[in-house]
């Protein structure tokens, strides 16, 4: 009984002092806040709810603690001081100041976390794409502490100049290459639409189509050719072999007395149509 009455004390002790006390805190928006104390973890909504950043609060009641003010950065460099860094390059926005972010060096961060995967970092307020950050774990969640300003600055340009000549992950090569940076790279232009093969393949064979007055139905890959399922303007369906390379016609699906290979697949839309020949 002696020992129940002790821990109904130390809870009432530490409500107490709970009411009493501010606490340094990060928050997302629509997310709850945490604080420990007398080694009891308390979890809060904060008030105003659309709060986001880091924030000092002070409890109101069990469930809730309002902003007092908004944390300054000696504040937030002394708290995140307490967590293991992490080095992650930005992916993309996932809502806001939250990122996804991809370890610089997966077998640290196995290490780490005992898990390699891209990891959301929260309060992100500065940086873009390919940027390489530093990042602290607190066991739950990761968030974001400063630009890694010992990186080279070179590596995120040659990525950001890579996307827009829309070199393929496959074909991703430059110094210091490292398969962290491919993985990277293969996260980002996952999102850009019309960037991956099967897409700049399925984009190409649809122009030169509609350039000869067809339309691509569907296409399958068989090497070094493509099968292309297509139909002329009066909807009659076709089958066709068209290389790679250059769109030229393989197998035409008809009869051409041999002179399949004389066409690409712009041209044999107006063979089929027997518009030109």
């Amino acid at each position: 009984m002696t020992n129940i009455r002790k821990l109904i004390n130390q809870i009432a002790d530490a409500e107490s002092e709970l009411y009493t006390t501010q606490f340094l805190a990060p928050c997302v928006k629509g997310g709850r806040v945490r604080t420990r104390v007398a080694g009891m973890v308390y979890t809060f909504i904060p008030k105003p709810s659309k709060f986001e950043g880091w924030g000092i609060f002070q409890a109101v009641d069990v469930k809730t603690a309002r902003v007092v003010e908004e944390a300054d950065l000696p504040q937030i460099g002394e708290y995140l001081q307490h967590f293991p860094q992490i080095r992650l390059r930005l992916v993309h926005q996932l809502q806001r100041q939250t990122w996804l972010g991809y370890p610089i060096n997966e077998a640290d961060m196995r290490q780490r976390l005992q898990v390699v995967k891209p990891i959301a970092v929260h309060l992100v307020t500065e940086g873009v794409v390919f940027e390489q950050i530093i990042a602290r774990w607190n066991g739950q969640s990761c968030w974001f502490e400063e630009i890694d300003r010992r990186t080279n600055p070179i590596i995120g340009e040659i990525l950001q100049s890579a996307v827009k000549q829309r070199i393929p992950v496959e074909e991703l090569q430059f110094k210091d290459m490292t398969p962290e940076l491919r993985t990277v790279y293969e996260l980002v232009t996952k999102q850009i639409d019309g960037f991956t093969q099967p897409q700049q393949d399925e984009k190409r064979l649809k122009k030169a189509l509609q350039m000869g007055g067809g339309e691509l139905n569907q296409f399958n890959d068989r090497g070094d050719y493509w099968t292309v399922d297509w139909t002329t303007a009066d909807g009659v369906r076709h089958s066709s072999a068209i290389a790679k390379s250059d769109l030229t016609v393989i197998s035409s699906g008809i009869c051409l007395s041999g002179r399949d290979r004389d066409f690409d697949l712009q041209s044999l839309v107006a063979v089929m149509e027997q518009q030109e020949y």
